[in-house]
């Protein structure tokens, strides 16, 4: 069996550089604006009986005049599934269920209804296997058909440096995958996911390494733009309304579908960076 340790560190070091990148970038967009806001970071550490290094990461969240609440958060861990999660996970199960996982994740809930809200994620798991998975998707409570072209099309760029056929596959699945079957409605209007890009040597892992990093690079790309181009417009009461109503979609589908949300409470995460996705303020009508 191959050992990931070394990968995991390269990508552990990567992801937490993403993270340096974007946060300077969202703090840069408040001090436009006029703010001084800037993330405030909390470490936690994971705990697991019998684990003496379970591993642990860094809340990241902001609260300012453009980004009402975003949190960017890190995490590397490492132990055991509980025995009936563990068949659920590609490459674990009952016997066999050991895992390290390594990643960022982002979601921005923005002030202005008018700018789009954002989620993003990438990450890298050994379990019995190794892969990448992740993608970042566009929520806009008020769509603008130029700003959902710009996403895509940013995102569109990335996965083509890399396979013909990865946007269009990774598209489509992110529309299947954030859709609110109870609702019947779409979270937002889509952007990429990907998950169980297989590492089965030193060459599968650089090449899907290299599609990560460019995803990390595409969001950084696609959504600060959308954010500078429309957090100045004006808003009505009508327009806030609608947002707040979208947030409660929103925590829906994180409460009720999200993996990642699953994911992290299954493992032991920190509670408040597992829920940090959720919108600061959110009606249901």
């Amino acid at each position: 069996m191959t050992d990931w340790t070394s990968q995991t560190a390269e990508a552990r070091t990567w992801f937490e550089s993403l993270r340096g990148r974007i946060c300077a970038e969202f703090e840069a967009i408040e001090r436009e604006a006029g703010s001084d806001a800037a993330f405030e970071y909390t470490p936690w550490s994971r705990e697991e009986d019998g684990n003496a290094n379970p591993g642990g990461g860094t809340r990241g969240v902001m609260k300012g005049q453009v980004f009402e609440k975003v949190g960017v958060n890190v995490s590397t861990v490492h132990g055991n599934f509980a025995p009936g999660f563990a068949a659920s996970i590609n490459g674990a199960d009952e016997d066999n269920p050991g895992f390290t996982a390594t990643g960022i994740s982002l979601v921005a809930h923005m002030a202005n209804p008018h700018v789009p809200a954002v989620h993003m994620n990438t990450r890298f798991l050994v379990t019995g296997k190794a892969w990448f998975g992740g993608g970042a998707d566009l929520n806009p409570p008020i769509p603008y058909a130029e700003d959902t072209d710009h996403f895509h099309a940013v995102l569109r760029a990335a996965c083509m440096k890399h396979n013909p056929t990865y946007y269009e596959r990774f598209a489509k699945w992110a529309e299947e995958y954030f859709w609110i079957p109870h609702r019947n409605v779409a979270r937002g209007v889509g952007g990429i996911f990907y998950d169980h890009l297989e590492c089965s040597d030193e060459a599968a892992f650089e090449r899907n390494f290299a599609f990560t990093r460019d995803v990390g690079e595409a969001f950084l790309d696609a959504f600060p733009p959308l954010v500078r181009r429309r957090m100045s417009a004006e808003f009505t009461p009508a327009d806030k309304q609608q947002q707040l109503e979208w947030r409660g979609r929103y925590a829906e589908f994180n409460l009720v579908y999200d993996r990642g949300t699953l994911f992290g409470l299954k493992t032991g995460g920190n509670i408040d960076a597992i829920l940090m996705s959720l919108p600061p303020e959110a009606v249901w009508s």
